[in-house]
C-alpha cells in the first residue's frame, strides 16, 4: 500500500524538522503537474539550510530517495528540491 501525496509531504516535513534548529521556519510544499513528477519545495532558515543538505550532501540525498520509494508503492514519481528563505 503507498502513500498520498498529502502523506508524502508529511513525511519529508517530519523528517526536516527533526533534523532543523528553527522548526518554525520549516514550510513543507507539493504541487502536482500533469505528466510530471510529484514536486516538493522544502523551504528551510538560511542557517538550517546545511544541516538539511550534509556533508556531500547525503541527508537531502536520503530525504528524496525515502519520499521516492514511498511514492513509487503509488505508481507515480517525486522530486524533492531545498530552498531557503
Amino acid at each position: 500500500m503507498g502513500c498520498t501525496q498529502d502523506e508524502l509531504v508529511g513525511l519529508v516535513e517530519t523528517i526536516v524538522k527533526q533534523i532543523v534548529d528553527d522548526v518554525d521556519a520549516v514550510k513543507v510544499e507539493g504541487q502536482a503537474k500533469e505528466n510530471e513528477p510529484y514536486f516538493i519545495e522544502v523551504t528551510v532558515n538560511d542557517n538550517d539550510y546545511g544541516h538539511v543538505i550534509g556533508r556531500q550532501g547525503r541527508i537531502i540525498k536520503s530525504i528524496r530517495t525515502l519520499a521516492r520509494a514511498a511514492a513509487s508503492q503509488s505508481g507515480y514519481r517525486v522530486d524533492v528540491e531545498l530552498a531557503s528563505q
